[in-house]
């Protein structure tokens, strides 16, 4: 295989164990190993070399010639096109024994650290309709499948518009959804009547290339209450924008807060825009056992609210509080996590870079009566000064929460400095968990690890450590 040949095609090749990401492993006959994407350990697969280095070599595979013993029928029509839910081909359980294998290899691997065993992965106990929030996305770019297209034979495909997820990798194709199996009812009906609507008025779909059109997304929240939130993104006002919130009124009567949000910008983000309510509230009410919370347009909540209850509960019993402790609470959000833990500390203090979150979280504490949580925006490693400290306490035990990327360095730095007894580090990422458990090593110990399942169907796994230090 030539190093710089990345059309080369191979066939025959076994994929032998899971690596991580959704990726297995394979080894070539001279013993180059293959990451390979599109399929899953036991399948005997053709497949495309994309990227070839001189350790390794990237594929994807193009045919599968021999399928694993364990493979299943995905539940989805959509499953392979659309890339919600890129695992259903596997039995639950073995999604689970993946996801395992992931966080040892990833902590062992790139963390290189002493390392306590790993506690069994806490499965989700719904796999279907298990998120609270979809966004949906109109668009006249419908999603052609390569079947579609070798079936046109050359002719020019008339695509219709498409309502539903963008295509894997794809900015501007979307995948038309009939039915979603991801979030509960009424999300499928709202999103198939919207589409039944836009159709009988002729309302233009957004194209984002040419960026001209008018109907742009649509975002659902469906509370474990049974409260639901629309939010219907439109590129500019037009009468016919409130046949549409009317008929989502009359025809769904538990829409609790129904709204509307005008974006004529190039991009889909709405976080800089007003959200405009249109009917009930402004925002709907979720509870993690008998916290409650309030969930706004914009606000950030774990998409899976009853498996959130379990990782929360999991970073609580890690954090060992007895009532007397200052607790920390970085990279906060709304404040939900520090909030959960609150009934066992003596003084939460909450720290988040975005500002709208910390008025959320205040809020938030107001609401469950909590006079001992404090919220600040900004840089943690900005705000946790001496200063800071002589005002609020040193903390006893600090919770982070850092995005994909793991925590800056400069905080991990921060943390070294600050010396809390206890840390509990709670990841959406064990890569870049495990580079900062490396960087920790220096003053903490990792005492234990327990990955959760927040998202099945997917290969994305939380883990939780609890660190001490030495």
């Amino acid at each position: 295989m030539g190093r710089k040949n990345k059309k080369t095609i191979l066939s025959g090749i076994r994929l032998e164990r899971y690596a991580a990401e959704g990726k297995s492993i394979a080894h070539l006959e001279d013993g180059k190993t293959l990451l390979v994407q599109g399929g899953v350990p036991g399948d005997t697969v053709k497949l495309i070399v994309l990227k070839n280095k001189k350790s390794y070599a990237e594929a994807k595979v193009m045919q599968i010639e021999s399928p694993a013993t364990e493979r299943v029928e995905p539940f989805c029509k959509h499953f392979g096109v659309c890339g919600g839910c890129k695992w259903q081909m596997l039995p639950y359980h073995k999604q689970t024994e993946y996801k395992q294998q992931q966080v040892a290899d990833q902590l062992r691997r790139i963390g290189n650290v002493a390392l306590p065993e790993i506690m069994t992965i806490c499965g989700s106990e719904r796999t279907e309709f298990y998120r609270n929030k979809l966004e949906f996305t109109f668009s006249t770019q419908h999603y052609l499948t390569q079947e579609q297209i070798d079936a046109a034979q050359g002719e020019v495909i008339e695509r219709e518009p498409a309502l539903g997820f963008h295509a894997p990798g794809m900015f501007d194709k979307v995948v038309d959804i009939e039915t979603c199996y991801l979030q509960p009812e009424p999300s499928n009906k709202i999103k198939n009547l919207m589409r039944q609507l836009a159709k009988e008025h002729d309302l233009p779909y957004y194209d984002f290339k040419k960026q001209e059109g008018w109907l742009r997304n649509m975002i659902v929240r469906v509370a474990t209450t049974g409260e639901v939130m629309v939010n219907l993104i439109v590129h500019h006002k037009r009468p016919e924008l409130f046949i549409l919130l009317d008929a989502l009124k009359d025809q769904f009567p538990e829409i609790s807060s129904l709204n509307y949000t005008i974006n004529g910008k190039k991009n889909d983000t709405i976080y800089d825009l007003d959200v405009i309510n249109y009917h009930g509230k402004a925002y709907i009410e979720e509870y993690l056992e008998d916290f409650r919370f309030k969930i706004s347009p914009k606000s950030f909540f774990q998409t899976n609210t009853k498996q959130a209850e379990k990782l929360y509960q999991i970073t609580r019993d890690f954090a060992g509080l007895t009532g007397e402790e200052v607790l920390y609470d970085l990279y906060c959000g709304t404040g939900s996590i520090g909030i959960f833990c609150s009934k066992g500390a003596k003084k939460v203090v909450g720290i988040e870079v975005v500002a709208d979150a910390i008025e959320d979280a205040k809020i938030n504490a107001a609401w469950n009566n909590l006079e001992h949580c404090a919220f600040f925006a900004g840089d943690v490693a900005d705000i946790a000064t001496d200063a800071f400290f002589a005002e609020h306490g040193r903390p006893d035990v600090i919770i982070t929460d850092p995005p994909r990327a793991g925590m800056h360095e400069k905080l991990v730095q921060q943390l070294l400095k600050m010396r809390a007894p206890r840390v509990v580090y709670v990841s959406c990422n064990p890569a870049t968990q495990a580079r900062d458990l490396q960087l920790l090593d220096e003053a903490y110990a990792v005492l234990k690890i327990q990955p959760v399942d927040m998202f099945p169907h997917t290969h994305h796994i939380e883990n939780v450590v609890l660190l001490e230090l030495k």
